[in-house]
């Protein structure tokens, strides 16, 4: 039955490719839950995707749509942990502390700070420390 619904098939895609691909897609969405439009016939999931196919009952735009969100789909980034959040890049520990007049701020200009000193390093280094001394 599969070999005369891929004949059935080419009709409205003729393209075997792409055929393959859209009836691989659609065999996936029915193994996700997607609700079936013809009778399953103790057929198995790409003969079931086959037949919904040359019978013109599922829309091909919508499976060429699922098939490129599956294709192009990036990870999804993970929680950043406080910690983490500590070591990324801010105005402050970017470029130390500035000195920045509202004028030029404004302008988009910053006033350059003065080179700390190896105490202020220090302190600051026990600062973020929590007060702990360096080892």
């Amino acid at each position: 039955m599969a070999r005369v619904t891929v004949e059935d098939c080419v009709e409205r895609v003729p393209n075997r490719f792409e055929l393959v691909l859209l009836a691989a897609q659609r065999a996936r969405n029915i193994s996700r839950g997607e609700e079936i439009t013809v009778d399953r016939d103790n057929d198995k999931n790409p003969v079931v995707a086959l037949r919904e196919i040359a019978g013109e009952t599922v829309p091909l735009k919508k499976l060429e749509q699922d098939l490129v969100k599956s294709l192009s789909r990036v990870p999804e980034p993970e929680p950043a942990d406080e910690e983490v959040l500590d070591l990324i890049p801010t105005d402050q520990n970017i470029f130390g502390l500035q000195d920045v007049s509202a004028d030029e701020e404004a302008a988009g200009m910053a006033v350059e700070a003065e080179p700390l000193s190896a105490e202020d390093i220090e302190a600051a280094i026990e600062a973020e420390l929590g007060g702990r001394p360096r080892r």
